[in-house]
């Protein structure tokens, strides 16, 4: 063998090699044909086994490299390789027929030539898992957040964007899901859903992606958005094909229509403006799909000056503590009180509804119910040194709140700073905190029971689970949403009625007091009074009362 000729051979194969695209040798016949034809070998191959047992059960896949269509079976050099990844490559080189045999220094020569071709396809490989870890989702065998960016790049380059759509969307309440059959089939649940979207795919650009958890991003044709919000809108998803069990699933989603904008986007753009439809369809109660416009960004800007003069505000004593009455039915008289905040900025009161959702969406919130506490705290001590009969107050505290594991503390600490006794104080939580794990709201209303602390669960009647709340955690006051009080306009008076007598006389029979909001009418009072609900709470009574009002009305006789 010409010495020479197989330097310069092995030199163009090595570099051919290294410029394929991904490094990747397979099929690329031309590439090594050099080199094969200076060995004298009619054919490459390589048998591919997963692992060690895999080779034993001759479970195995073959890779061509090389096939001249001249291979002599019966001349073989075999060399078997374990990969790093615990791939077992058995490499079979065949030599060409009519040739002579190998001599010692071709064979040493087809050895190096195997290493190289095993080199080059282990970095093949590597590749190819690097780019599987970073843009798959492995759980579910799709795409991640930055194929999305990658995809949504090359079409802002193209200018193609503008016939797409941007919809980012969550499964509401799956956590429900994987409880009721299990994660395993849960993930099974959520494989199909994404299935029965992509299956109306059929523009390679079209593409769905798992940002995390039950979050998903979609990039669709934006003919398509109607399909589309018809399967998030609710779809059965079969998760035992021989039983024929389903789950129903539905999403929240933000719509992002990119042609309906002028200016040229980019894929940070998109997915700025998406997710912000998508955070103001997660909290909103009226709708699941929440479109993109201009509005929503006069209200992210909104948003985001309220975050930002809150520190100062919160230092200055801008927000105050107004208390609404609760009032004895039996008696007529004042039997406590619930604390609401209000913001008084530039001499003008701010509606709770303008900053309170704002300060929910982060930790802010937790500093202003602290603050609210402070302040009850400091209110009601004054009242006992001035000899007044204060009543026990409630205190509205976030479900941001669970995850402060010293919470029980924090609160105790405050309350005994004040030297209130435990008695006084009421700490209030929504009943949207079933959406968190039961532990962590059990251990803090047991805590704060065992520190002789009342705790009530508000807005009893409009979560989804609203008796597994009370059947799970020791509550020591149901507060009845107004929602569940009859009134003129109700289309089923009767029916609300009925519904009213039970839960209130369920709540007592648990052993709960139970109070009801939203009071406005004298008809309303006389259903409490007909199913013995003596805790009340309303414009009937009261509106929420600076604590100046407050204090005049201690000694007040309401009925």
């Amino acid at each position: 063998m010409n010495t020479a000729k197989y330097l310069t051979a092995l030199e163009n194969s090595i570099q051919k090699l290294h410029q394929l695209p991904g490094a990747d040798p397979e099929q690329n016949f031309e590439v090594i044909a050099e080199l094969c034809d200076v060995l004298r070998l009619g054919k490459v191959e390589a048998v591919v086994y997963e692992n060690e047992v895999s080779e034993h059960l001759g479970l195995s896949a073959t890779t061509c490299f090389y096939d001249s269509g001249k291979a002599c079976e019966n001349s073989c050099i075999s060399e078997r390789v374990t990969a790093v990844d615990e791939m077992v490559i058995l490499y079979n080189v065949y030599a060409i027929e009519g040739a002579t045999e190998w001599t010692d220094e071709e064979r040493n020569r087809i050895h190096v030539f195997i290493a190289l071709l095993s080199t080059v396809s282990g970095k093949s490989r590597l590749l190819k898992l690097a780019h599987r870890m970073t843009y798959y989702d492995s759980e579910l065998d799709m795409y991640n957040f930055k194929q999305f960016i990658k995809c949504a790049q090359r079409l802002c380059k193209t200018g193609q964007i503008k016939q797409y759509t941007a919809v980012r969307f969550n499964l509401k309440h799956f956590s429900v899901v994987n409880q009721n059959i299990g994660r395993e089939t849960g993930t099974l649940v959520m494989k199909r859903f994404i299935e029965s979207i992509n299956g109306l795919f059929d523009d390679e650009n079209e593409l769905s992606y798992r940002v995390g958890g039950d979050n998903f991003l979609a990039l669709i044709k934006s003919e398509k958005l109607d399909l589309i919000l018809g399967i998030l809108n609710g779809t059965d998803v079969v998760y035992d094909d021989d039983s024929g069990e389903h789950v129903s699933v539905s999403a929240t989603a933000g719509v992002y229509v990119i042609r309906d904008m002028d200016d040229v986007v980019l894929p940070t753009d998109i997915m700025d403006r998406v997710s912000l439809a998508f955070q103001t369809a997660k909290n909103a109660s009226q709708t699941d799909v929440v479109y993109f416009n201009d509005a929503l960004l006069a209200r992210r800007k909104h948003n985001n000056d309220i975050l930002t003069i809150f520190p100062k505000a919160l230092e200055d004593g801008e927000f105050l503590v107004y208390y609404q009455p609760k009032i004895a039915i039996d008696g007529g008289h004042l039997a406590g009180a619930e604390a609401l905040c209000r913001w008084r900025h530039n001499g003008q009161l701010v509606p709770p509804g303008e900053f309170i959702p704002v300060l929910e969406q982060g930790l802010d919130i937790c500093k202003l119910d602290f603050y609210m506490l402070e302040t009850v705290c400091g209110d009601i001590r004054r009242w006992l040194d001035n000899g007044k009969s204060a009543v026990r107050v409630s205190v509205n505290f976030s479900r941001r709140h669970l995850s402060d594991m010293d919470l029980l503390k924090h609160i105790i600490e405050i309350i005994d700073r004040h030297h209130i006794p435990h008695e006084y104080i009421e700490i209030e939580l929504t009943e949207t905190t079933t959406d968190v794990e039961f532990k962590d709201l059990k251990r803090i209303i047991k805590g704060l029971q065992k520190a002789g602390i009342s705790t009530s669960v508000d807005d009893f009647g409009i979560g989804y689970s609203s008796l597994n709340l009370i059947k799970e955690i020791p509550w020591n006051v149901l507060k009845l949403d107004k929602t569940l009080l009859p009134d003129q306009g109700d289309e089923n008076p009767v029916q609300k009625g009925v519904m009213f007598k039970y839960v209130v006389a369920m709540a007592q029979e648990m052993g709960l007091e139970c109070i009801a909001e939203g009071v406005e009418t004298a008809e309303q009072v006389r259903l409490l009074v007909d199913h013995q609900c003596n805790l009340a709470q309303g414009f009937y009574f009261d509106r929420p009362l600076s604590v100046e009002e407050f204090e005049t009305r201690f000694d007040k006789q309401y009925l």
